[in-house]
């Protein structure tokens, strides 16, 4: 299961590969269909002929394959989920940067997100509740331990299973990356204030903590922590859905 990004309406032009089920992504890569997406990069269910396996694929848009900081980003995740272990964390098969088709092949992870189970069956109960938080802490501390900071923790980016797992490091930086962010990063219900507000304090550690605390909260409620209209505006964030 991929991270939950749609696009609002129809691809425009240069923004799909328009890959059918059994199409070949590039040789030893097939698509088995469309799982999500972004304004970057356009995410496939696919198989992986030498691993023998379901795997995610996240490609980069047609009309972004030269974007060197679209590149850049890619790299920057693919080299993260590589480094990083933990049984909580998506892991990382592999990803090519040249060619036609730049993209980074994920591993595929059976199961609901948080914010899918809530809009379906409403709050988790206590017995789930508990283990996501343990794990989510876990994770968290292990990612502050590696002088990583995730930025972007929240129920759509946990998907339930034994043990829950953590997906997505798109905008995941190292401390100090984190500390030279000088725009709004992250997804504006579960941004961190000082990921709201250039001019404060520097990203660390500690906007992964208001992440998963928010996540929590919306887990245990059913209610996002703010609503659309106290939250902030997000004309002047960056946005993931």
């Amino acid at each position: 299961m991929p991270p939950e990004e749609t696009l609002v309406g129809p691809p425009r032009e240069g923004e799909s590969w328009g890959l059918a089920e059994g199409d070949q992504i590039v040789p030893g890569l097939l698509a088995l269909g469309p799982v999500g997406g972004g304004h970057d990069f356009e995410v496939l269910l696919g198989w992986d002929d030498h691993r023998h396996s379901l795997v995610v694929v996240k490609l980069v848009r047609p009309r972004l394959v030269d974007d060197v900081h679209v590149l850049r980003a890619l790299a920057r995740e693919a080299r993260l989920v590589h480094d990083l272990s933990h049984p909580v964390i998506v892991r990382g098969f592999g990803v090519a940067l040249d060619g036609p088709r730049p993209h980074l092949v994920l591993e595929h992870l059976e199961g609901p997100t948080v914010s899918r189970t809530v809009r379906r069956t409403g709050p988790l109960e206590l017995h789930q509740l508990l283990p996501v938080a343990y794990q989510l802490a876990s994770a968290l501390q292990y990612l502050a331990n590696e002088g990583v900071v995730h930025l972007d923790v929240k129920p759509g980016n946990v998907i339930l299973g034994a043990p829950p797992r953590l997906v997505d490091l798109s905008i995941a930086r190292s401390v100090e990356e984190a500390a030279t962010v000088a725009r709004p990063l992250g997804t504006d219900a579960y941004m961190a204030p000082e990921q709201c507000d250039p001019g404060g304090p520097p990203l660390g550690p500690a906007a992964d903590v208001w992440g998963v605390g928010a996540t929590l909260y919306e887990a245990a409620s059913g209610l996002a922590p703010f609503p659309r209209s106290e939250r902030f505006d997000p004309t002047t964030a960056e946005e993931r859905f």
